[in-house]
């Protein structure tokens, strides 16, 4: 269970920022937001950086969010940087 049980997402997701800047799937593009679908946008197909969300213990407040997106090298390495491992909650077939 996470610290804060209280401050789940509409998904059940807990402990979203602070902890490590996370790796997400996203190839980053400047300005790509601006040009993006609305719904869903999935980011550009291929680039230069990968994108982390959700901000470290040691940076700054603001940028712990989960909508706030940094980028870095794919094979980048630090103790600020992590992932998140998901496991689908229905069984599969």
């Amino acid at each position: 269970m996470g610290s804060y049980p209280t401050g789940a997402s509409p998904y059940g997701a807990l402990d979203m920022v602070g902890n490590v800047w996370e790796w997400v799937s996203d190839w980053y593009a400047f300005g790509y937001y601006g040009r993006s679908p609305l719904s869903n946008p999935q980011g550009p197909n291929s680039g230069q950086y990968r994108v982390l969300r959700g901000g470290s213990w040691y940076g700054f407040s603001s940028n712990a969010r989960a909508g706030f997106r940094a980028w870095s090298e794919p094979d980048k390495r630090d103790v600020v940087i992590g992932f998140r491992c998901v496991v689908s909650s229905t069984p599969s077939l």
